[in-house]
């Protein structure tokens, strides 16, 4: 059986892998020059079940109202014309009910633990390296924040999540690099820790798993962008490339993140997925200095902190209704007030290399995995910020969907019919 997976990010490395150990002849078509080139690339580098949560949730109106008078805000939002960038958004922000925003974290939370029991039989099969760290350290800056937190942490409890509650004096002592931010002023109520969660380098990682795939009989196609994809009696045949090359397979998997909505389209399935704008920092810290020993998560201003050696990843901000190369300096002005914030005199901003990126994001929160009711095609995107945390187990899901067996996960709640059901 031959598949073909458009999309060589760590969603369509992960998933490419997991068909070739189901003895399918497998092709990864990617626009890019290698793996990991886009929105992989620069993310927050953080493999996090335990703070893997949706963004629509209760407040966020609130957040967005706020942010268009702060000079520095979580999400932003850009005049748009497009009628589906409103559409998404008008989902979006039905989502954001207590009951509907708790089913959503409830689904995430399950896929994002069996992806984490996956990712480490990868890594401990293979003997991985990628720069990984444990823990993860949700920081509240006041008051209201961990009032907010308590719907979290009642879904945390119920699925049985890992984690302890923290005092502003107790984060201190768990993360000593908080110090003396805290002796400046910068506000800190408490803490969410959760010790199981990781870090890693990223494209690093999805570098080490395509090696292996390649050596289980992955094909690479670099360089190649997929025009459309061709049907033939009702059922998807293969692609054809803006080259003018066909390719043929038995099945297409669509991984092609914020894209894969305009690409299935023509066949008639409708993908709710938004390419939403982030941004990240790459920065070193100043000789002499110690960064966080693990991630920490600002929540106010949803962006986080994860330590590579002398360097760090500052990563967040959600820009709606752009997907352009542009770096403004509103998402930028974020992202610098968070590292100063936490880590005041240790970051040297002088030699900071900035990121933007598009990821693919549904108006709840999981993923769309599975078929999609067109023959022989099959989609597994919608991993917005959490694409790293459930790659490996949305690609063994997958996997096993296009191999004709039932998935080791209940796939209730991540199906495209899923919209259909709650709209």
């Amino acid at each position: 059986m031959h598949v073909i997976v458009v999309g060589a990010g760590i969603v369509g490395v992960c998933t490419a892998y997991f068909l070739s150990q189901e003895g399918m002849r497998v092709t990864v078509i990617d626009r890019r020059s290698g793996v990991a080139q886009e929105a992989s690339f620069g993310n927050a580098g953080f493999v996090a079940p335990g703070y893997a949560s949706p963004w629509a949730a209760p407040g966020l109106r609130a957040t967005l109202l706020s942010g268009l008078f702060r000079p520095e805000a979580p999400v932003l939002l850009r005049p748009s014309l497009d009628p589906t960038v409103w559409r998404w958004a008008r989902q979006w922000l039905g989502q954001c009910r207590a009951d509907r925003s708790m089913a959503n974290h409830e689904i995430m939370q399950r896929l994002a633990r069996y992806s984490g029991d996956q990712l480490r039989v990868l890594r401990e099969t293979h003997a991985l390296e990628y720069e990984q760290r444990t823990g993860l350290l949700q920081l509240l800056r006041s008051d209201r924040d961990v009032a907010a937190s308590l719907h979290t942490r009642r879904v945390l409890e119920a699925t049985g999540v890992l984690h302890a509650v923290l005092s502003r004096d107790d984060t201190a002592q768990l993360e000593p690099s908080l110090a003396r931010a805290l002796e400046i002023g910068t506000p800190l109520a408490g803490a969410i820790h959760f010790p199981n969660d990781e870090s890693g380098n990223c494209p690093l990682f999805a570098r080490q798993l395509s090696t292996l795939a390649e050596q289980a009989g992955v094909t690479f196609l670099f360089n190649a962008t997929v025009r459309q994809l061709t049907a033939q009696a009702g059922a998807v045949q293969g692609v054809r490339l803006t080259d003018g090359r066909t390719l043929t397979a038995d099945a297409v998997v669509m991984c092609a993140g914020a894209d894969s909505s305009r690409l299935v389209r023509p066949m008639g399935v409708r993908l709710p997925v938004l390419g939403v704008k982030t941004y990240s920092a790459n920065v070193a810290l100043r000789p002499d200095t110690i960064g966080p020993r693990q991630t920490v998560m600002d929540e106010a201003y949803k962006t986080s902190i994860t330590p590579f050696g002398q360097r760090l990843r500052i990563a967040g901000t959600a820009e709606i209704g752009s997907r352009d190369a542009t770096l403004r300096n509103k998402a930028l002005r974020t992202l610098s007030r968070v590292g100063m914030d936490w880590l005041p005199g240790r970051l040297d901003l002088s030699r900071t290399a900035w990121w933007s990126g598009v990821r693919p994001m549904t108006p709840d929160g999981p993923p769309v995995l599975g078929p999609t009711g067109m023959p022989r095609l099959f989609v597994n995107t919608g991993h917005g910020s959490h694409g790293w945390t459930f790659a490996a187990g949305a690609g063994r899901a997958v996997a096993d969907l296009v191999a004709g067996k039932a998935p080791a996960i209940d796939l209730t709640g991540l199906d495209i019919g899923r919209y259909t059901r709650k709209n």
